[in-house]
C-alpha cells in the first residue's frame, strides 16, 4: 500500500492551491451577476463601483489562470486583460442571444424573464465566457466553465464550437453542440437536438468532426446531425427525430415520417 499512498501523496503536491471546479465557476456566474444585474442585483452607488467591480474580476481572472498551471507558456496577465478589453464585444453578443430568445418564444415576455430563467441563456453565456479563453490558448478552464453550465441546464456546448449571433436554444435539455461545429446567425435549437460527430479514429481529433449549421435554420427536437463533412444549408428546417449524416441545400426542410398509425385519433396497439 505504501507505493500507493506513495502515488496519491504526489498527486496531491502536485494540485496543491489549484482553484476547485467550483472557485472557477463562482468566478464566471459572478462575472454573469455582474454583466446582467437582473440575476443578483448589487448595489452600486457610482459608476466607479462598477468599475471597480470589473477590475475585481480581472484580478479574479488572473490568479485562476496562475494557479490552473495548466498554460505554462502563456502570458496569464495579458490574456486575463485582453478577455476584458473584449468582454464589450462579447456582451453585445449574449444580448442578441437573449433579443433571439425574446423573439422565438412565444411564452417569454420580456428580456428580464430571459436573463434571469431561461436556462438556454445560462448555457449561452457560459459558452461564450468559455470560447473567448479557449481561443486565447487557455486549456481546461474553458470546458470546467461549460460542464458546468452542463451539470446546471442539460445543454452541452464544447467551448471549441463557433456560434454566431443571435442563438435561440428552446427547453435545452439534451441539446449536444460538438467540438467543431459551427453555427451560423439566428438558428433555432430545440431540445435533445445533437450536433454531433460520427465515430472516428482518434487521430481526427484536429480535423473537422462535426457539422456546420448555416444561417436562419431551425432544428427541432431530438434531430441528430452528424459528421463534419455534413453542412444544413441556410433557410432549412430539420424536422423532430430526423437522423441526418448528408448535406442539405437551402431552404430544404426534412422530417421523419413516424410509422405509428391512428384509428379515430387513437394510435392502434
Amino acid at each position: 500500500m505504501n507505493e500507493f499512498y506513495e502515488h496519491i501523496f504526489q498527486k496531491q503536491q502536485a494540485v496543491q492551491d489549484m482553484p476547485s471546479n467550483k472557485q472557477i465557476a463562482q468566478w464566471a456566474i459572478a462575472l454573469m451577476h455582474l454583466l446582467f444585474p437582473e440575476r443578483n442585483s448589487h448595489t452600486y452607488h457610482e459608476q466607479a463601483d462598477v468599475e471597480a467591480a470589473f477590475q475585481v474580476s480581472e484580478a479574479e481572472l488572473y490568479q485562476l489562470l496562475l494557479k490552473t498551471k495548466a498554460c505554462s507558456e502563456c502570458d496569464v496577465k495579458k490574456v486575463a486583460q485582453t478577455f476584458f478589453e473584449k468582454l464589450p464585444t462579447v456582451y453585445q453578443i449574449m444580448l442578441t442571444d437573449a433579443q433571439a430568445i425574446l423573439d422565438g418564444d412565444p411564452a417569454a415576455k420580456s428580456l428580464n424573464e430571459v436573463i434571469r430563467t431561461y436556462p438556454g441563456f445560462l448555457a449561452i453565456c457560459i459558452y461564450r465566457i468559455a470560447h473567448e479563453l479557449l481561443i486565447q490558448g487557455i486549456p481546461l478552464i474553458p470546458r470546467i466553465l461549460t460542464e458546468y453550465a452542463h451539470s446546471k441546464t442539460g445543454i452541452d456546448i464544447h467551448p471549441g464550437a463557433r456560434i454566431a449571433e443571435y442563438l435561440h436554444i428552446d427547453h435545452g435539455t439534451g441539446v449536444v453542440i460538438g467540438e467543431t461545429c459551427i453555427i451560423g446567425k439566428h438558428v433555432k435549437l430545440y431540445q435533445g437536438v445533437t450536433l454531433g460527430a460520427l465515430s472516428v479514429d482518434k487521430s481526427f481529433s484536429d480535423t473537422q468532426r462535426h457539422p456546420i449549421i448555416e444561417d436562419h435554420v431551425i432544428i427541432y427536437a431530438g434531430a441528430t446531425i452528424l459528421g463534419g463533412e455534413t453542412t444544413v444549408g441556410h433557410h432549412s428546417i430539420i424536422g423532430g427525430n430526423v437522423w441526418l449524416t448528408a448535406s442539405v441545400a437551402p431552404y430544404t426542410t426534412v422530417y421523419h415520417q413516424p410509422n405509428s398509425k391512428f384509428y379515430d385519433s387513437k394510435p392502434l396497439a
